[in-house]
């Protein structure tokens, strides 16, 4: 079986590029330097230690998680995911597969809406409890610690609607909570407090790193996607990881610390296609916690094509040569309706003639990458085939291994989040304040 995608560098070696000159040879230090960290890894990897390769092998959890999703389908119009940062992105990107979120989709997957709400608004979630239809709308409550305070308030919310509703003697019907095994954890009482159905979320894997864990997977299963083969794309990334010095998220690595080091600061990932969006907004939440410690790191922002060629690339293209980028696509040509040829000639568009929408965008894919080389940005480019869930696995467990090595090339720790820390004690103590 080929590989779920391919990686092409040849873009990122322009002849006038930044500060400095991003050249072969930074690449290839930078791969040198990479090689005990790789065998780290792998030995790590090799005696069952490292959680991102266990956890892709595993089944069971998927065949135990079976009858919480027949729970939160039952009887079922719409679903909501209560879960911040790590534990609602990549849920997201995975339901963005299905075509949810995308222009004439939105929120419905089938014959149910699923409603992320990743961001705390009192205006907009006391609408939404208001609009749905309480007896038929389940929850899904997603926090790793199980302390998050932004999702406990949230299902707090959320049982005293239902409450309001009458529906105050039927809670355990409403809800199923995913959090660690751990004493003395708000999300796991407010299971027991309402005879909720609880799955574990494992004790090792940080949440920006959880998508492959029933964090990304139970969301995928409640959708109707394979949930194994998203892991078996991520497995194929591991073996090579384990057999090439050179695999893609090896070389990526390496690339991502040489632009650093030739002045280029901001990481851009520019995905093409509606179902990538998502996508892009968790790989900018993983690049940035991960590596913006102790004064380094570099920027991580997303476009998404063709839509922002119209809102950022003049700027990519003539502003300030600081951005190194990563082109993402799959394979769009031959899809859509064929215009009538005759037509676009008459109205002066000839050149769409014989041609469909997907040929468009596969041409604007190629040219933007091309274009930012002419300009002497570099810009890597990433294909798949085929759009699905082996691919998806794949790009999720590429983007993790890469910025875990690109860390390590800093020095740094790419699983903790120190200076976040800060800004959740001081907010509970606002709020203990506020009590008072």
């Amino acid at each position: 079986m080929s590989h779920p995608y391919t990686q092409d560098l040849r873009h990122c070696f322009p002849a006038q590029a930044g500060p400095q000159a991003l050249g072969h040879a930074a690449f290839e230090a930078q791969l040198a330097a990479l090689k005990p960290h790789l065998a780290k890894l792998r030995d790590s990897a090799r005696a069952g230690g490292q959680p991102l390769y266990e956890i892709v092998k595993r089944r069971d959890d998927l065949e135990a998680a079976a009858p919480v999703v027949a729970h939160l389908l039952k009887n079922t119009t719409d679903l909501c995911l209560l879960g911040v940062g790590g534990s609602g992105l990549g849920a997201q990107a995975v339901a963005q597969l299905k075509g949810w979120r995308t222009p004439g989709v939105m929120d419905r997957v089938g014959d149910i809406r699923f409603h992320v709400f990743d961001n705390l608004d009192g205006a907009t979630f006391a609408h939404a409890l208001k609009t749905l239809d309480l007896r038929t709308t389940r929850f899904l409550v997603v926090s790793k610690s199980g302390s998050t305070g932004e999702t406990m308030m949230q299902a707090l919310a959320a049982v005293e609607a239902l409450k309001a509703g009458g529906g105050g003697k039927y809670l355990a019907q409403h809800f199923a909570v995913l959090t660690e095994p751990t004493e003395n954890n708000p999300a796991r009482q407010f299971a027991a407090e309402i005879g909720a159905p609880v799955l574990n979320h494992p004790l090792d894997i940080g949440g920006r790193y959880s998508v492959l864990t029933l964090v990304g997977l139970l969301p995928a299963l409640l959708l109707g996607l394979d949930a194994a083969a998203i892991r078996d794309g991520a497995l194929a990334v591991w073996d090579r990881v384990l057999n090439a010095d050179d695999a893609e998220p090896v070389a990526g690595a390496a690339l991502n610390i040489a632009a650093a080091d030739a002045g280029f600061g901001e990481l851009v990932l520019m995905p093409y296609g509606d179902r990538f969006d998502r996508f892009g907004a968790w790989w900018r939440q993983l690049w940035a916690e991960s590596v913006g410690k102790q004064g380094k790191g570099q920027a991580a922002s997303t476009a998404l094509g063709p839509v922002d060629q119209h809102s950022q690339l003049q700027l990519y293209l003539d502003g300030p040569n600081v951005r190194a980028f990563t082109v993402l696509s799959a394979a769009q040509g031959g899809e859509g309706f064929r215009p009538d040829p005759d037509l676009a000639e008459k109205l002066g568009v000839g050149y769409l003639g014989g041609h469909v929408l997907g040929d468009l965008v596969a041409a604007q894919t190629r040219a933007t990458a091309e274009t930012l080389a002419r300009r002497g940005r570099p810009v890597r480019t990433m294909t798949v085939e085929t759009f699905d869930e082996r691919s998806l696995g794949a790009l999720f467990m590429h983007f993790m291994l890469e910025t875990i090595l690109a860390a390590r090339l800093m020095d740094i720790d790419p699983l903790d989040q120190p200076a976040v820390e800060e800004g959740k004690k001081l907010a509970r103590a606002y709020l203990a304040q506020a009590k008072a």
